[in-house]
């Protein structure tokens, strides 16, 4: 099954010299374990492919239900030397949940993935706490 990101975490990214920083979250606790497996190092890493020149690392913070990837080489050199429109790194978090994994059915079924037949409507969101339907 095909599931985009965006439909189970939330992001933010932000930049430190010529890093940028994303945190990718799990809205729902049972699917942090499918971020986890699928949002791998090689993926995040084709997919930035031509937009960094450096490394990309990824730290799991399972208590925090996230993943957090420094996309080294990301800012042509950071805030104060780039002449990049986001020299801050800010839209790489929209970047990163515009990727589609690809999860085998029966595991996200198992996971109440959206769009499965016993899953979360496409279109839930968190709102300060409580689940609201779009």
């Amino acid at each position: 099954m095909k599931v985009r990101l965006l439909d189970i975490a939330h992001a933010r990214s932000g930049d430190k010299g010529d890093t940028a920083n994303v945190g990718v979250i799990a809205l729902e606790p049972e699917w942090y374990p499918v971020i986890e497996r699928y949002l791998t190092l090689d993926r995040v890493t084709e997919h930035f492919r031509g937009v960094i020149t450096g490394p990309i690392e990824r730290y799991e913070l399972p208590n925090l239900r996230a993943l957090n990837f420094l996309l080294h080489g990301a800012l042509d050199g950071g805030g104060t030397l780039s002449l990049k429109t986001d020299a801050q790194g800010k839209v790489f978090s929209t970047a990163m949940l515009r990727m589609v994994l690809d999860v085998p059915d029966d595991e996200a079924k198992a996971a109440n993935l959206p769009g499965t037949a016993d899953g979360h409507r496409i279109g839930a969101r968190l709102h300060f706490g409580t689940k609201e339907q779009s």
